[in-house]
């Protein structure tokens, strides 16, 4: 959040939506985890708030926030790296052709096994392929 603050003043709900965005929006922070960490940047002098537009809060940055910020330059990059990769492969999920080959499999073997009584060697086979399939998407 002192990073978030840092790039600029915001409200709470706007910081929920930097911090879904940073990991590809498979993650979204709860008010009621935002607003507490707020209230305990400004007790702890790193953060201030003021009113403004429809009696919302917006937070800034305190010197003694921005020093903070500064010093914890090394494990904020970590953690925006860590984000970016979260939102990569968020995306990569995304992306029509996967999610329609995903779709495709899983429809296959619906049909495949609808009418089937359960057989261990239809089991096997099945199982067989899924894995040399999924060995082949970790190589690509």
């Amino acid at each position: 959040m002192l990073h978030a603050l840092a790039a600029q003043p915001s409200h709470g709900y706007e910081l929920i939506k930097a911090i879904g965005e940073w990991v590809g929006g498979d993650y979204s922070p709860s008010p009621g985890t935002v607003y507490p960490t707020l209230a305990l940047l400004e007790d702890l002098g790193l953060a201030r708030s003021e009113a403004s537009d429809g009696g919302r809060k917006r937070f800034h940055l305190t010197p003694q926030g921005e020093a903070e910020c500064e010093g914890q330059a090394p494990a904020i990059t970590a953690v925006l790296e860590r984000l970016e990769h979260a939102r990569a492969r968020a995306h990569a999920r995304r992306l029509p052709e996967i999610r329609r080959a995903m779709e495709n499999l899983k429809m296959a073997l619906r049909l495949r096994l609808e009418d089937e009584v359960e057989s261990t060697e239809l089991v096997r086979r099945l199982a067989e392929i899924i894995d040399r399939a999924a060995v082949e998407v970790e190589r690509a």
